[in-house]
């Protein structure tokens, strides 16, 4: 649950956080016995597949992050990880989070699940899988030094993801190249999300730092990397993460676009829930220093809020919307690529607009001491901090999304 200091600075995001709370204990009575299922904590439709790739990537993310594994062994071991879907002998202690760790300590599960998968189902993740690692495994021997680097990086550690999500929510349907295009654009914008989010974890890592920043970005402001977290460099620093977040946002638009094309609720649930905390996350590390200083991350309650109030793509459009007037405020005409964020804003902003699913809502900034680098509250024109007493409607397969993504 949140700290009791943010519930009492915002109680009007308690009833989110009690109502999730209360769907996870009765979604705990339904957990299967078999350890290997138990293992993933699921029982839904389409739960397992998002699971079971979720503890694949891990396994990938665990391998590839741990900087003490010698090249010479973590190579080899990416480009073979599909061999050992259907190994319950294999297993690996490696990684530097506890989830990662178990994870790759304890394959043997994601093995047996694996094995009880239809035939179709296996083959379509193990394509993903050798893809995956054999292209994660370029990238430990190349430095990702140009922004089609960083793209074609995010390709293989999160669009493939999609892509293989996708086909298994989606088995007899095909897709023709524009849709093709689009999809894995949620995972990319997600991904790049996470690598500006998470710059002061990864450049502090032992034995020595993660580099996911595109070098061709950050050398315009500083020589190393490391330099960003410097006081002295605190200008330049807020410019470059400024000019990474608005490459992050080129990628909104095919986002909004891809998610506009999926008439599966479930789908549309799980993908529109990583977008929308994907952008507000955005709005949040946009020109703010304390990036370079702290985890910079939404309120779990604020998320939960969202979570709750996004189920449908008039929801994610609004949301969308609202974010970007949010950063917009925040943009800095002196800012070297000022007019570029606005452009991309305007961008996504239009998207919306022509979607025709707007509605009249209205958007709170909380400004703090440091400037415009606080939380939205965004509310409906007839919702306004009103608690709802509709019945409990998280579904096992939301709630465990939901922890997924309000935990990482």
């Amino acid at each position: 649950m949140e700290s009791l200091r943010e519930i009492l600075k915002y109680p009007e995001e308690l009833y989110y956080l009690v109502k999730l709370k209360m769907a996870l204990r009765g979604a705990e009575k339904h957990i299967p016995s078999q350890p290997h299922w138990a293992f993933f904590n699921y029982i839904c439709r389409y739960a397992y597949f998002i699971w079971f790739f979720e503890s694949l990537t891990l396994s990938f993310w665990c391998t590839e992050d741990d900087t003490g594994i010698p090249t010479e062994v973590k190579v080899p071991m990416l480009i073979d990880f599909y061999r050992h879907l259907n190994d319950i002998n294999w297993h690996y202690s490696c990684g530097t989070r506890n989830l990662d760790k178990i994870v790759v300590d304890e394959f043997h599960h994601v093995s047996t699940a694996f094995m009880e998968l239809e035939k179709g189902h296996q083959e379509t993740i193990v394509d993903f899988t050798k893809r995956m690692g054999a292209g994660m495994a370029k990238f430990i021997c190349k430095e990702i030094a140009t922004t089609d680097d960083y793209d074609e990086y995010c390709h293989y550690s999160a669009k493939l993801v999609e892509i293989g999500l996708f086909k298994l929510f989606n088995p007899s349907r095909k897709q023709d190249p524009i849709m093709e295009k689009l999809c894995g654009s949620t995972f990319i914008f997600y991904q790049k999300r996470d690598m500006i989010e998470d710059y002061l974890e990864d450049i502090n890592e032992i034995p020595k730092p993660r580099i996911f920043w595109p070098r061709d970005i950050y050398s315009k402001y500083v020589d190393k990397i490391e330099d960003l977290k410097c006081e002295e460099n605190s200008v330049k620093a807020v410019q470059c993460l400024n000019e990474m977040v608005t490459d992050a946002l080129k990628h909104a638009g095919d986002c909004l676009n891809h998610l506009s094309t999926l008439n599966d609720d479930d789908a549309l649930q799980f993908f529109g829930a990583l977008a929308v905390k994907g952008m507000g996350t955005l709005v949040l590390c946009y020109n703010n220093i304390q990036v370079f200083k702290d985890k910079v991350r939404l309120r779990r309650g604020l998320a939960a809020r969202l979570y709750e109030q996004t189920k449908t793509m008039s929801d994610i459009y609004n949301v969308f919307f609202e974010f970007a007037s949010v950063m917009k405020s925040k943009v800095e005409m002196q800012d070297p690529n000022a007019m570029k964020t606005l452009s991309e804003l305007n961008k996504v902003q239009e998207i919306c607009r022509k979607s025709g699913l707007l509605n009249t809502r209205k958007f709170y900034i909380i400004k703090t001491e440091q400037g415009y680098n606080s939380y939205l509250v965004s509310l409906h024109a007839n919702l306004i901090y009103l608690l709802n007493d509709g019945p409990l409607h998280l579904t096992i397969h939301n709630i465990r999304i939901f922890i997924h993504l309000s935990t990482k």
